[in-house]
C-alpha cells in the first residue's frame, strides 16, 4: 500500500530521502502559501506539472483518502508537521502505518535561534485555532491563561493565528499589570518572530505594552521571557513574622504567618484546609471570594488551580493591601481583586462555578439570592462564627434549592506553660455547604 508522504518545507534544503519522496510522488499536496515557499526549492521545476492545491485542510485530507491507495502522494508542511501541524491530522485520519513523515525545523526551534535564546526549560504552545475559521479547533490553552502559565514558566513559545494574534496577547499581559493587581509587577520582554524563512522574515522586540496593539504579518511566533535576574521583591509580612521563608514548591497548606494579614483576622490554618475540601476546587472555572479579607482562601484556591479565575471581593482598603501584597508574594496571576461590598460588586463578575463567603456584611440573604441567579450548577460555602449567620446561611441556600449540609470546626492547639504542653481552644467555626446540581 502507499504512503502517505509528509515532508516538512520552510528553512533548509529537503534532505536526499525527502527530495526523492518528492520527485517519486504522482500528487504533490500544498496550499497556496507553501506553494511560493516551495517555488524556491530546487525539486519544484521537477514536478511542477504534479502540484495540486486546495487551501482547505480538509478539503486536502478528503482529497487523500479518495487517492492514496492508488497514488504516490506527498503532502507539504510548514517546517516540522508534527509540532503542532498537519501530521495529526494526517495520523488521525489514516493511521500511523499509512504516513511517513519527513520534518524540516519547526518554527519555535529557529524563532529561539533568532532571537537569540536558549529553548530549555520553556513551554511550548499553539493559540493557532486552524485554518478554517468557521471550524476552529478547541485549544488546550486561550489567551487569558497566559499571565498563569508565567507564574510557572520563565518562557513560553507561542504559535499564533489571526485571531490570536501578538497583538491581543501583549494586551492580556499589558493590562493585567496595568490594573494595578500587582503593586510589584514582574517584567517580561516579548519577541514577534515574523514570517520566518522568508526572504523578508522580522523580529521585533518589546515589552507587552509596546506590543499591544501592533499589527504583524502572518505567520509568526511569539516568545516571551521572563526577567528573573531582577525579580519583583514582596514586601515584608504584615501580621506575620519577619523573615519567614516561603516554600515555592509547596502547592497547599500555607501557614498564618506566610500570609499578610491584620489583626488576627484570617481564616485560620485548620478552617481554611475543610473549607477548601468542601469546596472542591476545579482544575478551571471561576471562583468568588466575598469578603475576602486578607485573600488567604483566594491564595490558596489560585496556587491549587493556575486555571481557575479567582475573584477577590473586598471593600475595605487596608484589607485590599493584603491580598495586593499576598498576591504578590506568591506570584499570583489568576486573582482579580474586585474593589466594593456584595451584592452590587458581583453583578458585572463572570457567573460563578465556585463562592466562598468569609463575610457579608449583614447581606447573606441578597447575596445568597444573586448567587443563585448566576450560578448554573456549583458549590457555596460560608464560614460562620455566630449562631445568627449559620441561620441566614442555611435558611439562604435552602431557599433556593441549594442541597445544605453542615459542619462544625472546633480546633484547640498546644501552646506551652511553664514545661508543659497544654491545648488552647480556638472558637468554633461553622462551615455550611450548599451545592446547586
Amino acid at each position: 500500500m502507499n504512503k502517505i508522504h509528509i515532508i516538512g518545507i520552510g528553512f533548509r534544503p529537503l534532505d536526499r530521502k525527502a527530495g526523492e519522496a518528492v520527485l517519486e510522488s504522482e500528487v504533490v499536496l500544498t496550499n497556496n502559501r507553501l506553494l511560493e515557499v516551495f517555488k524556491n526549492y530546487e525539486e519544484y521545476t521537477r514536478v511542477t506539472n504534479k502540484i495540486t492545491v486546495h487551501d482547505s485542510v480538509y478539503e486536502m485530507l478528503d482529497y487523500i483518502g479518495d487517492n492514496y491507495r492508488g497514488k504516490k502522494i506527498a503532502l507539504l508542511a510548514a517546517g516540522d508537521p508534527m509540532f503542532f501541524g498537519i501530521g495529526r491530522l494526517v495520523i488521525e485520519r489514516f493511521g500511523k502505518d499509512a504516513v511517513e513523515i519527513y520534518p524540516d525545523l519547526s518554527s519555535v526551534q529557529v524563532a529561539f535561534s533568532k532571537i537569540p535564546e536558549t529553548s530549555n526549560n520553556a513551554l511550548m504552545i499553539s493559540l493557532h485555532g486552524g485554518p478554517d475559521a468557521a471550524r476552529r479547533r478547541k485549544l488546550e490553552y486561550e489567551i487569558d491563561d497566559i499571565p498563569s502559565l508565567l507564574a510557572t514558566h520563565n518562557k513560553i513559545a507561542i504559535l499564533t493565528d489571526k485571531v490570536n494574534n501578538p497583538g491581543k496577547i501583549a494586551e492580556a499581559l499589558a493590562s493585567r499589570y496595568r490594573k494595578g493587581v500587582l503593586p510589584y509587577a514582574p517584567t517580561f520582554v516579548m519577541y514577534v518572530c515574523e514570517r520566518l524563512g522568508y526572504a523578508d522574515e522580522k523580529i521585533i522586540e518589546g515589552t507587552p505594552e509596546e506590543i499591544a496593539g501592533m499589527s504583524f504579518s502572518d505567520p509568526n511566533v511569539v516568545v516571551i521571557i521572563q526577567d528573573t535576574d531582577n525579580p519583583p521583591i514582596p514586601p515584608l509580612n504584615k501580621g506575620g513574622q519577619r523573615g519567614v521563608t516561603i516554600h515555592q514548591e509547596i502547592i497547599f497548606g500555607l501557614k498564618e504567618n506566610e500570609i499578610s494579614h491584620s489583626r488576627g483576622l484570617i481564616t485560620k490554618d485548620e478552617v481554611r484546609a475543610v473549607t477548601m475540601h468542601k469546596l472542591r476546587i476545579p482544575e478551571r472555572g471561576v471562583l468568588w471570594d466575598i469578603g475576602a479579607g486578607s485573600g488567604s482562601v483566594s491564595v490558596e484556591a489560585a496556587r491549587l488551580s493556575p486555571g481557575l479565575k479567582v475573584f477577590a471581593v473586598e471593600k475595605d482598603e487596608e484589607q485590599i493591601n493584603n491580598v495586593l501584597v499576598n498576591i504578590n508574594r506568591f506570584n499570583i496571576t489568576n486573582i482579580e481583586v474586585v474593589r466594593g461590598e456584595a451584592p452590587e460588586a458581583l453583578r458585572t463578575l463572570p457567573s460563578p462555578d465556585r463562592v466562598f463567603i468569609g463575610g457579608s456584611g449583614g447581606r447573606m440573604d441578597t447575596i445568597v439570592n444573586l448567587i443563585s441567579e448566576k450560578m448554573g450548577s456549583g458549590i457555596v460555602v460560608i464560614n460562620a462564627t455566630t449562631i445568627e449567620t449559620l441561620n441566614e446561611a442555611v435558611h439562604g441556600l435552602g431557599k433556593n434549592n441549594f442541597i445544605v449540609e453542615i459542619s462544625e470546626i472546633s480546633v484547640s492547639r498546644s501552646k506551652t506553660v511553664g514545661k508543659k504542653r497544654h491545648m488552647s481552644a480556638l472558637n468554633p467555626v461553622f462551615v455550611i455547604r450548599g451545592e446547586k446540581m
